[in-house]
């Protein structure tokens, strides 16, 4: 089960729907509209939901008023469910997924923050979204982690399969991160100065076994292992921004909840092999099972739970 991509919903379509913005009326008074075993939501709820749906997928207003209710209904079940089972997700996750999408539209987060509320949408909306998501991934991992089980022959046939499309190589990057940690609260002149000292270290910074000494030795920043990634692991953006450097250089920065991130590519191969291909599909078998187990374990909490229309 591929458990790292966030929801392809959110992911696909914000890039596009972000440039149709829209001006939001003022909020109506805020009101209980449903209870899910107990967890009221609000038709400020709705509403939000309802706005983010809208902007994502480009439905009209009913179908995602429906979709919206619907969501919300699914996303309670999910978060009661993980308290049950002891499964909480930090602020840091959370926030590094609203990151990730950011970076994915080509805004740092508080430029994201800033077109979604244009379009009348609290990033905490959002943020609940996914949430309940690595929430619920996590859930269903405890649940069915020992019962999803591939066959490798079903692999190999669905490798046979697509063995004309496939080339027999694939390319294994070795990363670092490196981390420059700046508060939120900072300064521009503080930002400025971070930003300086990062472009001081890219141009110092040739092989990682000097490179990564001295970033290490630097204030406040930290230096943590990625380790060996094929290609097909990476976002066609990081592997973009990792074939436009060279072997024992850094990646430009990019800013993240906990200040700024460049990425050191230590060694970079390629291998004769069948690996990406094997691994590709067999996470690809892996999730297929993994969502069949989910949307019946949903579908149990659904039918037990009580759900009151107000």
């Amino acid at each position: 089960m591929k458990t790292s991509r966030l929801p392809a919903i959110v992911l696909a379509t914000f890039f596009l729907a972000l440039v149709g913005a829209f001006s939001a009326p003022a909020e109506a008074a805020t009101r209980i509209e449903l209870v899910v075993n107990g967890k009221p939501i609000t038709s400020y709820d709705l509403t939000q939901r309802s706005r983010l749906i809208v902007l994502t997928t480009r439905s009209s207003q009913s179908v995602a008023k429906r979709r919206a209710r619907n969501e919300l209904i699914e996303e309670a079940l999910k978060m009661q469910e993980a308290e049950r089972v002891g499964v909480s997700v930090s602020d840091a996750d959370v926030n590094s997924a609203f990151g990730d999408i950011a970076r994915r539209v080509r805004l740092s987060p508080s430029q994201f923050t800033q077109a979604l509320g244009q379009n009348g949408i609290n990033s905490k909306t959002l943020k609940d979204r996914l949430r309940s998501e690595l929430a619920w991934r996590d859930v269903v991992m405890r649940r069915f982690r020992a019962t999803v089980r591939i066959n490798q022959s079903d692999v190999i046939a669905a490798l046979r399969d697509r063995s004309q499309d496939t080339e027999n190589t694939t390319v294994e990057y070795d990363l670092q991160r490196v981390i420059f940690v700046v508060p939120e609260s900072a300064s521009a002149s503080k930002r400025r100065a971070r930003q300086s000292e990062m472009n001081k270290l890219r141009s110092r910074f040739t092989s990682c076994s000097e490179g990564l000494r001295i970033a290490g030795g630097l204030k406040e920043v930290v230096v943590r292992p990625i380790g060996k990634r094929l290609e097909n692991d990476l976002s066609p953006a990081m592997k973009k921004e990792l074939d436009n450097i060279s072997v024992g250089r850094l990646t430009k920065a990019q800013e993240i909840e906990q200040g700024y991130e460049m990425i050191a590519l230590c060694d970079k191969r390629t291998l004769q092999s069948d690996a990406a291909a094997r691994s590709e599909v067999e996470g690809e078998l892996r999730n297929e099972e993994g969502q069949r187990l989910a949307r019946r374990y949903l579908h149990e909490l659904r039918t037990r739970a009580v759900i009151e229309d107000r």
